[in-house]
Formats: structure tokens, sequence, C-alpha cells
């Protein structure tokens, strides 16, 4: 008997190791010998999460390859539910799995006791497992923050670069030093733990000095800004200063030996939200403070008095006239115009710039899409009269240097842009889908 073609998907998260690719390999290959397949193509998201498929390139480029059609396998074969995804939507999970099965190459699960042929039995069973999937990424969530909040009640840093002034230093359980991180380093040592160090003197010069010109000098925070820019002083990461930059900097305890932590949430994938600060965990004494307490309160107290006098829609009427003067709106010229509130502030009270932005009708995205190339539906209208075809694998193959990823930011998804240029995706998919049948 002829073996069928197949393709097999590997997914590892880097907290399961007894899910490495390798062992997956190993029982796909096994179900395979004993279902007729042959594994004749990969695709492998190795250290990827599972929560959302933006982050997994490789379920992105198989659902392409799926949907556009001409594939050279007929079955996708996944080691179990979970490896599909931990999406806490179940539907999403379903919804993938469905684009296959709609295209003629349905999905099988090689390590789970169901058989996945839409049968009463199985498909409860795959549901259920859906769940459990999405839930145990909540659950593990949950333990993770608890343990991350009780670790910075010790004192420990519970990750992100230190910092203008510190550097982070890898201790034992017993807090006994080992070695500096540099940047990008981790501790390979689950009882390992990391707490911040005063880093070298230049620096901690540099952040007492802008202290001193926020207290002492009376410098707003965009005048600090544009002192060190017109100095040539770098940030941290080399870029250049702004209200922000400077305002995060003159409000961070951890300059008056403070570990801070839950200032703000992004769990399972969704935006980032700041934290009521009855919420934070915060460690007083967790390092050696490279500012005096009295300093720092006084900067908060001015701090206070700078924005606690603006109401919501004071903000909010500011952002209206600088979008009537400018005609449009940014995190960068908002912390560049003088007299208005940072993009931090704003982020602090509404939750988001772009939540600010959304609150006076300005449509941030529509201004993103019109900044982007004017030529980029020509280049599409050339790429279809040469390939006869489009597809995000056809667009970023091309040689004309468009991208699809830059469409999808523009006009929000391909779909749109192909309806810009007058092309019929629906019915290019049809006859793809025709023609496989129709080959023997």
């Amino acid at each position: 008997m002829t073996a069928i073609p197949a393709a097999q998907y590997l997914r590892m998260s880097t907290e399961h190791q007894q899910y490495s690719t390798e062992n997956q390999a190993r029982r796909i290959q096994e179900y395979a010998e004993l279902h007729g397949f042959t594994v004749i193509r990969t695709y492998s998201d190795p250290a990827k999460s599972g929560l959302w498929l933006k982050s997994r390139p490789s379920l992105r480029e198989l659902l392409r390859d799926v949907t556009q059609g001409g594939t050279d396998y007929k079955a996708i074969l996944v080691y179990d539910v979970s490896r599909w995804g931990r999406f806490q939507d179940t539907d999403e999970a379903a919804h993938y799995e469905f684009l296959c099965k709609s295209a003629g190459i349905p999905v099988h699960y090689c390590a789970e006791t169901f058989a996945n042929d839409g049968s009463l039995p199985s498909s409860i069973m795959k549901a259920l497992k859906r769940v459990m999937a999405g839930e145990y990424s909540r659950e593990l969530g949950v333990r993770v923050l608890a343990g991350k909040k009780r670790l910075t009640e010790l004192g420990f840093w519970q990750g992100g670069p230190p910092g203008l002034g510190y550097r982070r230093m890898l201790v034992s359980a017993d807090r006994k030093p080992k070695q500096l991180l540099g940047t990008g380093e981790r501790k390979s040592i689950a009882t390992d733990r990391v707490i911040l160090v005063p880093g070298p003197q230049n620096e901690i010069e540099l952040v007492r000095e802008i202290f001193c010109m926020f207290t002492v000098k009376g410098m707003s925070l965009k005048g600090i800004a544009r002192d060190l820019n017109r100095r040539k002083v770098p940030t941290v990461k080399n870029a250049n200063w702004t209200h922000s930059v400077v305002r995060t900097l003159v409000t961070h305890p951890k300059y008056v030996g403070c570990v801070v932590f839950n200032q703000t949430t992004c769990r399972l994938g969704s935006p980032s939200v700041a934290r009521p600060r009855k919420e934070w965990v915060i460690c007083p004494g967790a390092h050696q403070g490279i500012v005096d307490p009295a300093t720092f309160t006084k900067a908060q107290e001015i701090l206070a008095r700078l924005t606690a006098r603006k109401s919501n829609e004071q903000l909010l009427d500011e952002l209206r006239s600088l979008l009537k003067v400018k005609g449009k709106l940014s995190a960068n010229l908002i912390d560049s115009t003088p007299g208005m509130a940072c993009a931090r502030t704003l982020w602090q009270r509404f939750g988001s710039v772009h939540k600010a932005f959304e609150l006076i009708g300005y449509d941030w995205l529509e201004e993103r899409r019109r900044e982007s190339n004017p030529q980029d539906p020509e280049e599409l209208r050339s790429i279809l009269g040469r390939e006869g075809a489009l597809s995000a694998r056809i667009i970023d193959a091309s040689s004309r240097g468009i991208l699809s990823q830059r469409l999808i930011r523009r006009f929000g998804t391909l779909v749109r842009a192909y309806q810009l240029i007058g092309y019929d995706w629906a019915a290019n998919l049809m006859r793809a889908r025709r023609w496989r049948k129709s080959q023997p």
C-alpha cells in the first residue's frame, strides 16, 4: 500500500522539556508507520508559546501553504491538542484546524486516545482537551505571578533591563554573588536569583545629576531631555532622551533601593495595563540605593503637583489642540511639545496612548496607513500581473521590496489590500482547490 504523504507540526514551549521536538517527532513517526503515513515536510516552532498565532511563524506558514493549495502532503500530524495551541479562545484553535480540513488536509493528533474522525465522542474529547490546554496556561500564569510576588518580597529582581546606574548580579539562593549578567544573559539554574548592584560610577553620577536638575535647579522633564540631547549624553539604549524617559527615571523606586513588581500586567498576551498602586509589590532595602530618599521624595512631590491638577478632560483637550495644530498625533510628538503632559501620563490615566487617541476620535491606524508607501497598491498589481496570483508567500518572495506585513499594517488585512486592486482571492482559492482535487 502506498504511504500517504503528510506534514508534521512540532512546537515546544521553554517550560515543557517533556514536549521536546525530538520526542514529538519520534511519537509522530511511530503513529505514521502504524497508520500508513510518511512524513515529507516538517514545520517547527521551538521555544514558542502556544497562546497566540502571531509568535508562531511555522504554524502561520503551514496555514498559508494549506489555504493557498498545491501542497504535496495530504495530512498534518501533530503530537497532541496542546501542541496545536493553548489558545484562550477554543474557537480559535478550531478555526485553524477547520482551515486545514476544508482544504482537504485533515489534522491527526498522534498521542491522543481518540481519533480525530469527526464522531461525537471524539468531538467532545477534542473540545474538552482544547479547554484544558487553555486552562493550563491560565493556571500556570497564576502560579508564576504568585511566585514572582513572593520573590519580590524577598528583594530579588524579577526581570527586565536594570536601567541607568545599575547592573544585574547573579546570586545563589542564599545571596552569594556569582557573576554580573550582561545584556540578554539569563540565569541557567532554577534556584539562582538576580539582584541589582550599582553600575559604573559615571552612570551613577548622571542619575544623581538628573535628580538634581529636577529637584534643585527646577528644570522641567522636557528641559532635562533637551539638555542631555544637546550634550549628546546617551541613554542606556543609545537613543535620544525624551520626556517619558526622564520621567521614568525620576519616578522609579529602584533608585532608593526598592524592588517593585506588578506595576503593569499583560497576562496571556493581553495589552499592557497599569495596575493600581495598592496592588504593587514593593520591597524596601532590597539593594543599595544611589539617590538619597529625601531627594527622591521631593521629586515625587513635584511630579504630583505637575499632573494631578489636570483632569482627564483637560488632558484630552490638550490632545485635541495638538491634533488641530499638527494634524496628527504620536507619543514622540506629545513628548516633544512644551507644556503638554507626557505620553506616559496618558498611559497611566487612560490605559494606553492609543486609548486616549480613540477617546478624542483620532484614527491613529488610518494615519499610519496614510504614511506608508503610496506605491504599495501599484506594486501589488505588478506582482499579480507577473505571478497570476497573490499570497503572503508570493508577495514576500517578490523582488520589488514590498512585504506582506507592511500591507497588513497599512490596510489592516491582506484581503482588504487585495480588494483595493480588484483581486478576487476567494475565487482564486476555489480554483486552486478544484485543481488539486482533479489531480490523480
